[in-house]
């Protein structure tokens, strides 16, 4: 098949979001190159994918200066980030590096090479804890961890860099990315994991003893917190969406990405132990300082201007693909 689209380098492309990116981007024609330091990144993603895989990091200027001098690529997908919200707290220097001076390495990367189009991966943690729900793209930005506020920061740049440079971005803030490519090529696999889904489903498969409520006193119908889970497949095609804004020539800009509907973390386990047939055995803890009780988002602004349209937005259909997924792991 002859490649019409142009290249893309999509950084953190073997890590769990950045993998499906780089399905979604071969699926739509794109050609792809992925740089991973593989710190928490698969190899094996990338081969799955047939995609060319550089090991090297952002904050190497030397490889992306070569990398751009060597290669033509029309624009930058970033999703390499750390993302452990706890251990931001506990290491913030790792995080400021990483996520802030590594970004930052990479545009002027970009900008020395005249590549000026870049599709950020931001968070919902920008927002810190929200005043109202569902959180448009207007809401205040007061991130109350490190990830959050790293990620803000380079907001920030990329506003500056837009005036100051005209470098065009899109960036995303997302909520909870959840289950896995419906046919299986790829999933979710952290160390250490920690988002709820996975640790639930490795409970049902016997890899874990329980799984842990953190909270059951919160102001909602179930005494749970409540979040926003949206497909991974469906941000993935978002991304791609972005990446098409940009190349049509449009002006840098901020989208929310969830699936508009709250599920509460009892709900995630029932539907869990529906979808796998298992026990799963849930134990009751102590709140977790700095969660919310309700984080959803509003994601209207990605479907009227991008055209955004989520396909997997039950959260059953969620589980049953990383169902599908980790059993095919384990």
């Amino acid at each position: 098949m002859s490649q019409s689209k142009p290249t893309i380098l999509v950084t953190g492309g073997a890590g769990y979001i950045g993998s499906h990116a780089v399905l979604a981007l071969q699926q739509a024609g794109y050609g792809v190159i992925v740089l991973d330091n593989l710190v928490y990144g698969h190899r094996d993603s990338t081969e799955v994918l047939k995609v060319e895989l550089v090991v090297g990091d952002t904050c190497d200027r030397v490889l992306l200066d070569q990398l751009f001098a060597t290669r033509d690529i029309a624009a930058v997908m970033h999703f390499a980030a750390y993302a452990y919200v706890g251990e931001s707290v506990t290491d913030p220097a790792k995080y400021y590096r990483n996520n802030v001076v590594g970004t930052l390495t990479l545009l002027e990367a970009m900008l020395a090479a005249s590549i000026d189009k870049f599709v950020f991966s931001s968070t919902c943690a920008t927002y810190g804890v929200p005043k109202t729900v569902p959180i448009p793209e207007e809401h205040p930005q007061s991130p109350i961890n490190p990830y959050g506020a790293s990620k803000l920061m380079i907001e920030r740049v990329l506003t500056d860099f837009a005036h100051a440079y005209a470098l065009k971005s899109v960036y995303f803030r997302y909520f909870n990315a959840a289950g896995a490519d419906p046919e299986g090529r790829v999933g979710e696999d952290h160390t250490p994991e920690t988002h709820l889904i996975p640790l639930v489903l490795l409970t049902a498969l016997g890899r874990r003893e329980s799984v842990s409520i953190f909270g059951t006193d919160y102001p909602t119908p179930d005494g749970t917190c409540i979040r926003d889970y949206i497909h991974v497949t469906d941000l993935a095609q978002a991304h791609v969406l972005g990446l098409e804004y940009l190349l049509n020539g449009s002006e840098t800009t901020v989208f929310n990405l969830g699936n508009g509907n709250g599920f509460s973390v009892k709900e995630v386990i029932d539907a869990a132990r529906h979808i796998t047939g298992c026990e799963i055995k849930a134990v009751e803890c102590p709140r977790r300082p700095g969660d919310p009780p309700v984080l959803v988002g509003s994601s209207d602004r990605a479907k009227t201007i991008l055209g955004w349209n989520p396909q997997y937005t039950d959260i059953n259909q969620i589980i049953a693909h990383a169902w599908n997924w980790h059993q095919r792991q384990h």
